[in-house]
């Protein structure tokens, strides 16, 4: 059988020149960000952070002619950006989009775009009354296990989704001493929800009934935040398994496999790296090579699909209406965990770390 050809590799924007990007938020994850701009060529012609320092390292190492500024909204009122991105921690960014989105920029922000379901069916309403793109960075989309995955099924190659499953084995405690070690759901929620998130891509406009998750300490564990934790995902005619072990885990391994009525794809190899899948249906198995990776191809899939939706003025595949799906289904995973008891999404408002 001939490998079927997968869509899933980042695209740019058809016309660079007409994109000026201003980035609000220079911290660590801003490198990717602006990875993604140098390499797709658009010009990002300011950056802003509290920390002015921040920003001028950025602009020294990424684009030398940037101006740089302390306060978000001397960016703002700049008539020379269309697109802002904002990459500032989650608890500022809310008001900052909505700052972003009256002065009439189209906003990508960071993800998760707020921990607050009302506030972003608010701020999505409101970029949709204004006319403007608000879009979230759901970077491992275009990773290449979950960019294979997705394209599989917007392709049909895989049918109606039976079951989607996800197992990773790895050590995840170089976080000991820092700040993610404070956060109680540092797995369920700040890790996996970018396997959440390719759940709710692979089961479409499938909703879930519920969920049921659970989050504890391996034997022994001297770090705060749970380590090893599941989730199953219950759509009433499919199911979605997740099973994180990250404590001290020897020869790091992730497996996925997606079965649906025409057809299954799996993969397996190096934890956040699968770099070949396999697709079965009734004609027999062929293995297709992946290429690229999650860092920093993550980053330009995003950044290109968001362009691309401004300039065809579309809402962009990664909107904030979109993403609050994916936010519904961690918000109802951490309560589960919690609570001990099965959680319908949608019905926790607000998230927590």
């Amino acid at each position: 059988m001939r490998a079927p050809k997968l869509d899933y590799l980042p695209r740019g924007p058809r016309r660079r020149r007409r994109h000026r990007i201003g980035l609000i938020g220079c911290g660590g994850i801003s490198f990717y960000h602006l990875t993604a701009a140098k390499a797709l060529g658009v010009e990002v012609v300011a950056m802003a952070d509290v920390n002015l320092a921040a920003a001028e390292g950025r602009r020294d190492e990424f684009y030398p002619r940037a101006d740089v500024h302390s306060d978000h909204r001397e960016l703002l009122a700049r008539d020379d950006i269309n697109v802002v991105e904002i990459a500032t921690h989650t608890a500022i960014r809310g008001p900052q989009i909505h700052d972003a989105l009256k002065a009439g920029k189209h906003v990508l922000s960071q993800k998760p775009f707020t921990f607050d379901l009302r506030e972003g069916k608010r701020l999505a309403a409101y970029a949709k009354r204004r006319g403007l793109r608000l879009g979230i960075n759901q970077n491992g989309r275009w990773s290449p296990q979950f960019g294979a995955l997705i394209a599989a099924v917007r392709q049909g190659l895989l049918g109606d989704i039976h079951s989607l499953d996800f197992s990773l084995a790895w050590d995840h405690t170089w976080i000991r001493g820092t700040a993610f070690e404070k956060l109680h759901h540092l797995i369920l929620n700040d890790f996996a929800i970018h396997w959440l998130d390719a759940t709710v891509c692979a089961f479409g406009d499938r909703k879930p009934k519920s969920v049921f998750a659970n989050a504890v300490k391996a034997p022994g564990q001297n770090i705060k935040s749970p380590m090893v934790a599941n989730t199953v995902v219950d759509f009433g005619d499919g199911l979605a398994t997740l099973s994180f072990s990250a404590y001290e885990s020897h020869d790091p391994r992730e497996y996925m496999c997606c079965v649906g009525s025409k057809g299954t794809l799996r993969g397996a190899g190096d934890v956040n790296k699968i770099d070949t899948v396999e697709y079965a249906n009734a004609k027999g198995t062929v293995r297709i090579p992946l290429q690229g990776q999650w860092f920093p191809d993550g980053f330009r899939g995003t950044l290109g699909e968001f362009l691309r939706a401004v300039e065809e003025g579309r809402e962009p595949s990664i909107s904030a209406a979109n993403n609050l799906r994916t936010l519904e289904l961690c918000f109802a995973v951490v309560e589960s965990a919690d609570t001990g008891k099965p959680i319908k999404p949608g019905t926790v408002k607000v998230g927590r770390l």
